[in-house]
């Protein structure tokens, strides 16, 4: 066995091993609020409320790095993770999500190749996030493979991205 591949295996199954803790740790969500209609619904919601941000982003950062991602995955991410990656930890972290509902990330790290955050007004920034949100539910195309996860079908695309939605709502501080 070669350095490389004992490195691989290594590190493929530590992100096993850190999944599933994870997926015992996390408290987890009902998964019937996984759709784009709930998240619209919290969208809303979160647009009629006075809020701060917990973390390094802005709300308007935060709701165009959300959008972001939904456009992407109709018109393909700008840059990708390595096949290794998404064949194997990115295959086990979004079934971990899956598994318990609820995606865990690093709430500031950009997408691979987006156009850089803007921090345009808030209000442009939750316009941008709905449609994008109601032109992926309209959307009938093929879709495009997730830069970290790899091949998501529909279903799953709308439950990575309600996910991630939410997640970054736990930086938001409700006043």
């Amino acid at each position: 066995m070669n350095r490389r591949h004992f490195l691989i295996g290594t590190i493929t199954t530590a992100t096993l091993l850190s999944a599933g803790a994870a997926s015992w740790l996390l408290d987890g969500t009902d998964k019937s609020t996984l759709t784009i209609d709930m998240a619209l619904e919290n969208l809303e919601k979160l647009r009629q409320s006075q809020v701060s941000m917990a973390g390094a982003w802005s709300l308007s950062q935060v709701l165009e790095h959300c959008a972001q991602s939904v456009e992407f995955s109709m018109t393909g991410f700008p840059e990708h993770k390595p096949e290794l990656f998404k064949q194997t930890i990115g295959k086990l972290a979004f079934s971990a999500f899956c598994e318990k509902g609820e995606m865990r990330h690093n709430l500031a790290e950009a997408i691979p190749g987006a156009a850089e955050l803007t921090a345009e007004s808030v209000e442009a920034s939750y316009k941008r996030l709905k449609q994008a949100m109601l032109d992926f539910k309209q959307y009938q195309g093929e879709l495009a493979e997730h830069f970290a996860f790899g091949p998501l079908n529909k279903a799953e695309y709308e439950q990575a991205h309600v996910m991630h939605f939410y997640n970054h709502l736990q930086e938001v501080i409700w006043h």
